[in-house]
């Protein structure tokens, strides 16, 4: 999926507020797909080039068999990354591991 291009410095503040949310284990509201959300990121990681978080969807709808599980958003399609003051808990079943063996871990909770 193609993304419209965003400055340099618009892509480092949302790389920047990611990674402070990543460290001190805060929740971040973004803009995705047009929409705002509000994310739980675990960690942050690079395949091909492009950055992406492992994130839990605070908003997502689970079925209640399902457990809650992170998924993956590409930093180029978020927008407005705003740092909010709400903590979390990590998943009970987080692992730091990568999704796919090449992906390369930049940070983590």
């Amino acid at each position: 999926m193609a993304f419209p291009p965003k400055s340099k410095s618009t892509m480092e503040n949302i790389r920047v507020t990611l990674m402070e949310a990543i460290a001190r284990q805060r929740i971040v509201q973004v803009r995705y797909n047009g929409e705002r959300i509000r994310l739980a990121p675990h960690f942050l990681f690079e395949r091909h080039g492009d950055l992406f978080i492992g994130a839990l969807n605070l908003g997502k709808n689970w079925r209640a068999d399902d457990e809650p599980r992170l998924g993956q958003f590409k930093l180029a399609g978020l927008d407005g990354a705003e740092l909010l003051d709400e903590t979390f808990d990590a998943l009970p079943s987080y692992k730091a591991t990568m999704p796919r063996a090449e992906d390369t871990l930049v940070l983590a909770i």
